[in-house]
């Protein structure tokens, strides 16, 4: 029971900090010390806009200055974890209007890196002056590799078992037999009196890593909307190339259609050739990728859209029916990112959908597990709520 004022004050401070600290917040906690920098903080960023107010009532304001927004960068740093310090940027830069300040080379020292400041810096990078491009690269490569390490070995691990298990034969050398699969399609022939099993058919692996066996063609929307997609297609695009046994081609897209695969041995070039913003043309970027398809049956397509389209509709869909038809496997992702359900036009993802292609938001995560899906050609691991 002593614990309880002690407990009690510590609730209050905390609907302090996040109330403000108006007359009415109903609170009468007084903040001192590092709680009253770290409402300073909150202030500059949260406060309650353009309305008069007096006394010591919350308002915000960065001000319009690099020093100060420097300043305030470091402040948050301080008072919060990592994680926190990367939402608030982002809400400094979408609420008080800071994206033009993140073209100073100091602001870029200062900042957080994370997948949406990556994308706010390419959505900026013909703004952005030389003196500004080998800083804001340096940012974009630190999150890259960072994002690199996180996912190309579960990524190779989970796809090499895929290729392996696409590239199953009937007729395998011994070194090659998979026995699991191979006494799972012989348990009839079991012989108890011998207690053994005799392998009329024998399941054995092909040698998918010795040749290029599958083909996969990701294709990019790169709409102002797309922006983390964009960052995380490009870093597995990379870790797919690194693969022998996969062929990959990466192609962005808005109104016009530009091939980066030349660039996929570092992300960072590939997110650099890509020019966020502008209109969509999905028609037109499929019929690229259906011109660089020679093994149809070979071939995974990821197109990676909101799918507002702002080109032919019916051409779109005949496109992706007739590569379905050829053997192509398509795979429509409505986002790949982690920022949960997308706005997408339900239209088109259900015209997909009726073609035999599921259009659905996929976590980073998840990634691999649809790729290996659609190599071997079973069903995709949809989500339950895209």
């Amino acid at each position: 029971m002593k614990d309880q004022p002690a407990d009690g004050d510590e609730r209050l401070r905390r609907w302090r900090l996040v109330l403000g600290g108006d007359a009415a917040d109903g609170t009468g906690c007084a903040l001192s010390g590092r709680d009253a920098a770290m409402d300073g903080a909150l202030t500059a960023l949260y406060g309650k806009g353009d309305k008069p107010r007096s006394g010591r009532e919350r308002s915000a304001g960065l001000g319009a200055s690099a020093p100060s927004v420097a300043r305030w960068l470091g402040d948050i740093r301080t008072y919060f974890p990592s994680s926190v310090v990367q939402v608030m940027q982002r809400d400094a830069i979408d609420r008080l209007g800071l994206s033009t300040l993140l073209l100073e080379p100091e602001m870029l020292e200062a900042v957080e890196a994370d997948v949406h400041l990556v994308g706010t810096l390419l959505s900026l990078n013909k703004a952005m002056p030389e003196t500004t491009k080998e800083t804001a690269r340096a940012v974009v490569r630190k999150v890259v590799e960072d994002l690199e390490k996180k996912l190309a070995t579960r990524t190779r691990a989970t796809l090499t078992g895929a290729l392996d298990r696409s590239a199953r034969v009937s007729r395998p050398r011994h070194h090659d037999i998979d026995w699991n699969r191979t006494i799972a399609a012989n348990l009839k022939n079991y012989l108890p009196e011998y207690r053994t099993v005799v392998p009329e058919r024998l399941v054995g692996y092909g040698r998918a890593s010795q040749s290029v066996k599958k083909e996969v063609i990701l294709c990019i929307d790169q709409s102002g909307s797309m922006a983390a997609s964009v960052v995380y297609a490009s870093v597995f695009g990379a870790v797919l190339a690194s693969m022998r046994s996969i062929n990959t081609r990466l192609v962005v897209f808005d109104t016009a259609v530009v091939d980066l695969t030349d660039q996929l041995d570092d992300p960072v070039d590939v997110l650099f050739g890509t020019q966020l913003g502008g209109g969509t043309d999905i028609n037109r970027a499929l019929a690229y990728c259906q011109s660089q398809i020679t093994r149809p049956a070979e071939t995974v397509v990821v197109l990676i859209s909101d799918l507002y389209e702002g080109g032919i509709r019916n051409e779109m869909l005949k496109r992706v029916a007739a590569m379905k038809t050829s053997g192509v496997q398509f795979v429509t992702l409505l986002a790949l990112s982690d920022e949960g359900a997308p706005a997408y036009d339900r239209e088109h993802a259900a015209a997909l959908a009726a073609l035999g292609a599921p259009a659905f938001a996929c976590t980073p995560d998840l990634f691999p597990e649809v790729m290996a899906a659609a190599i071997e050609k079973r069903p995709l691991p949809v989500p339950d709520v895209v």
